[in-house]
């Protein structure tokens, strides 16, 4: 049985280490398949792919798609996409303004609240690639103003908050799109996060398999025991396939760890099924 971790993070989003580094770290951690899953990003997999091959590590392409789905932000993750599919890219593209014209309002926000040059901080940490709030809350957490990166969050940049600026991404379906579009398989990212009700959740589910997606991140890197059991029966109630990934971004700050996760629960068809077939 091969070990996999199908959500991770490098620099070509908000994660701590290049392509490159995050596939040696994946290597030493026994991973031995692995999906680079940028936020709204595919500029990494290049790189990843390239140090995947003297690891021995079997690289799937991924990227983790910001979308909108009843006014609630919903995390759609792509995977085994072609990274060149031009309709992919063109949807990343237009993300990619949107988050660049959210950073900038981000940085005005807290600005008028009293913390000047969060934005210039953030884009320096950023280094040329695409700023996430995670840089945002990096930067409050090193001013002394949070007790933690997940602090920061909770207290500048979550929904009421001085930082927090409301954006419309790409609807559900569309992401959907773009990802079979790319040859992928359209799954929803850590549902446990988004604190929807039980009937919500039987809606989204549904929903989501209406417009093409086929499955469910049932283990992650953040969930509880319960949660990877409800998950587990909605992937099977739903016929969705079950996905595993830690949503890795970095070492430190309570991100979970790198390929630390309990096996997929019994009577679940894997996600990877599909592609070794």
């Amino acid at each position: 049985m091969l070990t996999y971790d199908l959500h991770t993070h490098s620099t070509a989003s908000d994660g701590v280490y290049a392509p490159s580094e995050l596939v040696a770290r994946a290597a030493a951690a026994g991973i031995e398949v692995l999906a680079l899953t940028d936020h709204d990003s595919v500029f990494g997999l290049a790189e990843a792919q390239l140090a995947a091959i003297p690891h021995g590590i079997r690289l799937v392409p991924g990227v983790e798609i910001s979308s909108t789905w009843q006014d609630k932000t919903l995390h759609v993750l792509g995977l085994n996409v072609d990274p060149e599919c031009e309709i992919l890219r063109e949807g990343l593209a237009r993300l990619q303004v949107l988050r660049a014209e959210r950073a900038r309002e981000m940085g005005r926000r807290l600005e008028r609240d009293g913390i000047p040059g969060v934005f210039e901080a953030a884009e320096a940490m950023a280094g040329g690639g695409m700023i996430t709030r995670t840089h945002f809350a990096k930067h409050l957490y090193g001013l002394g103003l949070a007790a933690s990166v997940r602090d920061a969050f909770e207290r500048y940049l979550a929904r009421g908050k001085p930082g927090y600026v409301a954006t419309r991404w790409a609807d559900m379906e569309e992401a959907v799109a773009w990802i079979r579009a790319a040859g992928g398989t359209a799954v929803i990212a850590h549902p446990q996060r988004y604190k929807l009700t039980a009937s919500a959740l039987r809606r989204l589910m549904g929903e989501f398999r209406e417009a093409g997606g086929a499955g469910l991140e049932v283990v992650s890197g953040t969930a509880a025991p319960g949660e990877i059991h409800s998950s587990a029966e909605y992937a099977r109630r739903f016929d969705l396939r079950a996905s595993c990934g830690s949503d890795f971004h970095g070492p430190d700050h309570g991100w979970p760890k790198l390929g630390r996760l309990p096996p997929l629960p019994a009577g679940l068809i894997p996600v990877w099924r599909d592609w070794e077939a």
